[in-house]
């Protein structure tokens, strides 16, 4: 089940936070609860992403892009995601989860969010691919942007990020069927 609550929550807490600006990065706080975890009680790939969306919906807020999606009754779609796992977040353990949005492009809109142990490690990081759109489909992010205010260029994507979508350029869609 999503985690409608949880997500609420983080909605409320963050409500009177400082607005953010575009490329701004948004710290949340989150634990492991007991449904999140899979057999081998640790944090369920899955559940790793919808929990994502935790940090991720409160940092649209707080730069001021849900009020923009909610004004032009746009959308916000996940098109693609790329997860690194790499340390395992136990049952009540306590995350700090870090989110920003790192650039744009014509199409898409790029985000960047991390989960951090209390030790300082990384667990687990992920680069997604999010397209805004409407009634008539997608919506150029620049238009976006300059609805939030933003009036220069796109910030520059990190090189691994323009790798990312350079490769992801020649994967095939739709898949081949054997």
């Amino acid at each position: 089940m999503y985690p409608v609550l949880r997500l609420m929550w983080q909605l409320s807490i963050h409500r009177r936070s400082p607005r953010l600006s575009v490329a701004g990065t948004h710290v949340s706080h989150h634990y492991c609860m007991p449904w999140d975890i899979d057999l081998w009680r640790e944090l369920n790939n899955g559940r790793t992403l919808t929990i994502f969306d935790l940090g991720r919906i409160p940092l649209a807020a707080r730069v001021g892009l849900i009020a923009v999606l909610k004004r032009n009754r746009w959308g916000l779609a996940i098109a693609g995601a790329s997860v690194r796992y790499r340390r395992r977040i136990r049952m009540f353990e306590r995350i700090e989860m870090r989110s920003r949005l790192l650039s744009w492009d014509e199409r898409f809109v790029y985000f960047e969010q991390s989960m951090w142990k209390t030790s300082g490690e990384c667990a687990n990081h992920i680069l997604l691919r999010a397209a805004i759109t409407g009634r008539d489909g997608v919506i150029d992010p620049a238009r976006v942007a300059a609805d939030l205010g933003h009036d220069g260029p796109a910030p520059e994507a990190p090189t691994w990020v323009k790798a990312w979508i350079r490769a992801d350029a020649e994967r095939p869609w739709p898949p081949m069927q054997e």
